[in-house]
Order: C-alpha cells, then sequence, then structure tokens
C-alpha cells in the first residue's frame, strides 16, 4: 500500500499511526481537537521522534495542521487527502465505513467504465493478451471458490485497465481501487464465492479490450459495475 512516507519508518509508528487515525476518522478525535507531542509519548510509550514522525505523516495526509504556539490540531475532513490508501482505509475499518464504501463504489462507476473504453483504444499488445488471462484465471478461482487468490487477480485486473487506459489520472486511482477491493473481502462484504454474473462480465470486457471493442468494454465494465452497486446498496439503506 502506498501511503506516501519513505520505508523502514513504518515499523516503529505503525500502530499509533493506524489508532490515531482511525481515531480521527471515525470522529472519535473531532475536528479542532488539539494533541501534543508530550501526550503522544505518555499514551503509546513511544519516544519523541516517533510521535513527531506520526504527526508528521497525519499532516502529509491532512488530518492534522500543526503550529506554533497553537499545537497539533484536527482538522475537518473538507482537509483530508480522502485518495489516500490508508485514509481510506482507516474509514473502511471505523463507524463511517457504509458512506466510504458508497463514494468509493460511485467513484468506481463515474471512473472505471471510461477507463475500460480508453483500455480498449490504447492498450499495448500485451496488455491486451494479460488481461484475457487474468480473466480467464479469475474465473476458475472464482468457481472453486479461492477468494484470496481470486481477489489478488480481481485487483490486477481492474489495475491493468485504468493503467492500460493511456490516462494518467485513471492510473492514478489503481491504488484506490485495490484499496476498497481489498476492504470489501478483509471486512467480510464479499461472497464466499463469486456470483457467476461477475465472473462472465470479467471476461466480457477483458475479451472488448483485446479486440478494441471500445463501446463494449465500458458498456460492460459499467454493467460489471452495477453488480457491485446493487449489493452494496442493502448497507446504505440501513
Amino acid at each position: 500500500m502506498s501511503v506516501g512516507y519513505e520505508p523502514g519508518v513504518e515499523a516503529r509508528h505503525s500502530p499509533v499511526l493506524d489508532t490515531i487515525g482511525l481515531e480521527i476518522t471515525c470522529g472519535d478525535l473531532p475536528a479542532g481537537h488539539v494533541l501534543t507531542l508530550d501526550r503522544i509519548q505518555e499514551r503509546f510509550g513511544v519516544s519523541r521522534t516517533v510521535a513527531r514522525e506520526t504527526m508528521r505523516i497525519l499532516e502529509s495526509m491532512g488530518l492534522v495542521t500543526s503550529r506554533r504556539r497553537v499545537g497539533i490540531t484536527v482538522q475537518p475532513r473538507d482537509s483530508w487527502n480522502v485518495f489516500d490508501p490508508r485514509v481510506i482505509w482507516w474509514r473502511l475499518s471505523g463507524s463511517g465505513r457504509d458512506a466510504q464504501l458508497r463514494s468509493l463504489t460511485e467513484l468506481r462507476i463515474a471512473i472505471e467504465p471510461l477507463a475500460a473504453g480508453a483500455a480498449a483504444r490504447s492498450a499495448s499488445a500485451a496488455q491486451r493478451e494479460r488481461v484475457v488471462e487474468v480473466a480467464g484465471r479469475m474465473r476458475g478461482l472464482g468457481e472453486a471458490g479461492r477468494l484470496a487468490e481470486f481477489l489478488e487477480l480481481d485487483i490486477a485486473f481492474h489495475r491493468l485497465l485504468l493503467e492500460a487506459s493511456g490516462n494518467e489520472m485513471f492510473g492514478a486511482l489503481a491504488d484506490v481501487v485495490a484499496v476498497v477491493l481489498r476492504g470489501r473481502t478483509q471486512l467480510g462484504l464479499m461472497p464466499h464465492q463469486p456470483v457467476p454474473e461477475a465472473l462472465a462480465l470479467h471476461e466480457e470486457v477483458a475479451r472488448a479490450v483485446a479486440s478494441g471493442r471500445a463501446v463494449d468494454a465500458e458498456e460492460g465494465m459499467r454493467e460489471l459495475l452495477a453488480e457491485v452497486r446493487d449489493a452494496m446498496l442493502p448497507l446504505w439503506q440501513r
């Protein structure tokens, strides 16, 4: 998962970062709440360096801001980097899960059909061959109920189409889509065995992309994501 900071540091502050990030995104630490390095050190039993690094990362995500003589202040939601994969995961893990799933699913419905159509026009020969291969393997794993392996290929499938679109903005959303796909599985929101319609639609989209049929690729992806939306509706209507 790309979280925008240097490798190696995460192991030292991840529990602190995850706890405070989750508390902010859940609203347990509301906008305007002031944090201090001293209190973080005392609460978690960590060094000042770890406390400072944690606040720096949260600030890079827009969750807090640090000002001299004011302290470290929790920011309102409209300041957050809502596309940061870790922010997304915290929101999926907390009390706002259903709202986050809805916004992410609506984003996917808006973007991924266009990306699939663009991929049908712009993908390389290797990408066209790869997407068909991935979709075929997904069917086998899905029918066998091998959900963990299916998930990794599902992520690869959607990432491939976003990147093959030739649109760098679409490609930049690959990590966002990966987090929501992984989150649905890890939070127990996926069926134990993918529905046959979804498996067939993945293959239809793949074949359309491989043969350069942009309209069919776009429509197939739109239908596939309508299946996802319909599966989520009971959560949104509670």
